[in-house]
């Protein structure tokens, strides 16, 4: 630890680099170029295959983000009250749409025994 923090003029860094010491790109590129001399007409084919399919996807990612589909926005009611409302009424308003509700449910409840009639589920 001590001799990092004494080193503090020249950063240690600068030591580490995108490809390792014995690399070069100009290296790794006569290596690719090895690599691709010595590799069968089918793996090259592949190889061109999967690079395609890898940009293929990026694109479609690019071209998204670009034009991206917007969703359209949803409206939201909001249904207002008078602030002169009794309890009796909200009470009223609270079974109403209770009973909305359940009517609700006993309707899609019916339509779900219609399918299992239909389908023969029993």
């Amino acid at each position: 630890m001590r001799r990092v923090a004494q080193r503090a003029a020249a950063s240690y860094l600068t030591d580490m680099s995108w490809f390792p010491r014995p690399s070069s790109p100009r290296a790794a590129f006569r290596d690719l170029m090895a690599v691709l001399r010595h590799s069968s007409r089918e793996q090259r084919i592949g190889a061109a295959l999967a690079l395609l399919a890898t940009g293929i996807i990026v694109v479609e990612f690019l071209v998204d983000s670009y034009f991206g589909a917007v969703p359209a926005p949803t409206p939201v009611y909001v249904e207002l009250y008078p602030s002169n409302r009794t309890d009796a009424e909200i009470i009223a308003d609270q079974k109403k749409d209770q009973a909305e509700k359940e009517a609700l449910a006993k309707e899609q409840q019916r339509q779900y025994k219609e399918l299992e009639k239909r389908f023969g589920i029993e």
